[in-house]
């Protein structure tokens, strides 16, 4: 074990500690506002639990085993280990990726002009809230269960060839003619989820500058200085996808490096996992940056405060 492996075991045992306590932070916020303020309660709401689920297991899979080998733990993971683990990571990972597509489709629909053609999509959101995230768990459980036969114990010889390599795992080496159209439908399956979320970004952010070239055209101080749940919420939305289309294409050339090197390098495992873990670290926080609950709590404590300092400098 060298410093610089310890050193990076350091950072990827930080990072666990900072994701999980977000995303179950923001879980449980979840649960008690659908449980005891219902009047808070969206219909996103379970679009941003479904992603807090998908993220905080995302972030256990990926960072555990390569926090492991990054301190010299021997065989932490078997054939079988190998199979649940990797399995589980790229299926929640994926079902990340569909399920902030489908936030962003979904934010989009809700702030189309009531006379825009494609209005008449908001009154079918309720309806296809369920379907949306089901299709997505049967379409990553499609694509990601060819992995389950390819993924095996790591061996100890050189490792060469076009595989996928993780801390105690690895891939079956792929011939050409196997790995190709594998390594295609994964491509353009998450292509198009980019694709999709780009568009549906830039569609918010010309709806965003248009209302604000007509709030600075009334100038009414309610309508500048305001923002709306629904203009809130897209804020929050569109940076999730800026960060998730950064982190994306960063982990996604590091991968495909890893796949097709001729020799591997076994430091750049743990890097990856770092930065395959940060949109799901960063996107709890970003949420509740613009939750309604938690700006309610603020700005009644920094009300209550206020109360008590004015108490203070009267008595």
């Amino acid at each position: 074990m060298t410093v610089g492996n310890s050193v990076l075991g350091v950072f990827l045992i930080s990072q666990l500690c900072v994701g999980v306590i977000g995303n179950t932070s923001l879980f449980i916020l979840y649960i008690y506002t659908f449980l005891f303020k219902p009047h808070f309660k969206k219909l996103i709401d379970l679009f941003f639990m479904h992603l807090t689920i998908a993220n905080m297991v995302t972030i256990v899979f990926i960072l555990t085993p390569d926090i492991m080998s990054s301190f010299g733990v021997p065989n932490f993971l078997d054939a079988v280990g190998c199979k649940v683990v990797l399995c589980i990571y790229r299926f929640s990972r994926g079902l990340s990726i569909s399920t902030t597509c489908i936030l962003s489709t979904f934010q989009a629909v809700t702030m189309t002009p009531s006379n825009s053609q494609w209005s008449w999509l908001k009154h079918k959101l309720s309806a296809w809230t369920f379907s949306s995230l089901l299709c997505s768990w049967l379409i990553n459980m499609a694509i990601y269960g060819y992995m389950v036969e390819n993924v095996i114990e790591k061996t100890n010889s050189t490792q060469v060839g076009h595989m996928y390599l993780h801390a105690y795992c690895q891939s079956k080496p792929l011939r050409d003619h196997n790995s190709v159209p594998f390594m295609s439908i994964i491509f353009m399956y998450d292509l198009l989820y980019v694709s999709i979320m780009m568009w549906t970004s830039l569609y918010m952010v010309i709806l965003l500058y248009r209302h604000h070239k007509r709030a600075q055209y009334l100038r009414s101080p309610s309508l500048s200085s305001q923002q709306s749940p629904e203009l809130r919420a897209t804020h929050s939305i569109l940076l999730l996808v800026s960060c998730f289309v950064i982190l994306y294409w960063l982990n996604n050339f590091i991968t495909l490096y890893g796949f097709y090197a001729p020799t591997k390098i076994l430091i750049l495992e743990g890097i990856n996992a770092f930065w395959a873990a940060c949109y799901p670290t960063i996107c709890p926080f970003v949420i509740m940056k613009n939750n309604k609950l938690i700006l309610h709590f603020t700005s009644s404590f920094s009300a209550l405060r206020m109360t008590c300092f004015q108490r203070a400098l009267h008595g």
